[in-house]
């Protein structure tokens, strides 16, 4: 049972880049927020406060949560559990807190492990994002799925037997987490003969955005990138 003397907690999706992309009652909640938490690369700046920064009123208060980009869970979860903790402090004093995340708060995003500290002390309220999923199709002009097929999402940190046994039950596959592991994925769809069915998408919506056949993609991916593969016919025909 939350109080209802305690402040609201807003689970915000940034979109995947383009501070136009935001929706209009993401905007509005953010420019009415006393508190505005985020989290950011350890030893960077934050991307989701960037897509926003012209939305946080001057006055608000910031929490940070610089995540580590190591493997394992301990460490982030560690700055998870911090910031929470701040989080909780200020909804505690009756102050409504926005938790900004990139893309969809619930599609991958980093706002659910703040969701599963907090939901059941407070009120809490999902203000949906555009997905990078869907900013790479339309980057590309290309739909991700028709009719009755099945879209699969998939990490690109899976196993290269994993991620084909996945692919090969698949009409329509969205590869996310690419990285340092596009290579490794590149090769594995030639191996399939499915290269040249593949789409290659970095910083979709952004002006640096990239989108080309994977064929064509560089050798090495940045974090904020993306393959689609629709393994039929163009759906729309």
């Amino acid at each position: 049972m939350t109080n209802p003397t305690q402040g609201t907690l807003y689970g915000v999706g940034t979109g995947p880049g383009d501070p136009e992309l935001v929706t209009r009652k993401a905007w509005r909640i953010t420019q009415e927020a006393g508190v505005v938490a985020y989290p950011s690369a350890e030893g960077g700046d934050s991307f989701a406060r960037r897509i926003m920064a012209d939305a946080i009123a001057p006055d608000a208060i910031e929490i940070e949560m610089p995540v580590p980009m190591v493997s394992g869970r301990a460490p982030a979860q560690a700055i998870y559990d911090d910031g929470a903790e701040q989080i909780r402090t200020q909804l505690k004093a009756g102050r409504d807190v926005v938790v900004l995340c990139e893309g969809d708060p619930l599609f991958y995003g980093s706002f659910m492990y703040i969701l599963a500290r907090l939901r059941d002390e407070f009120s809490t309220r999902i203000i949906p994002g555009v997905t990078s999923m869907t900013a790479c199709a339309s980057a590309h002009n290309h739909a991700l799925v028709a009719r009755n097929d099945v879209l699969t999402v998939l990490p690109g940190t899976q196993d290269d037997a994993t991620l084909s046994a996945r692919i090969d039950d698949a009409d329509a596959v969205v590869i996310m987490k690419i990285g340092r592991h596009l290579g490794r994925i590149k090769s594995l769809l030639m191996s399939k003969g499915l290269a040249e069915k593949s789409l290659y998408v970095s910083h979709a919506s952004l002006p640096h955005q990239q989108a080309e056949p994977l064929t064509e993609a560089p050798d090495t991916a940045p974090y904020f990138s993306m393959i689609l593969l629709y393994k039929g016919d163009d759906p729309w025909i």
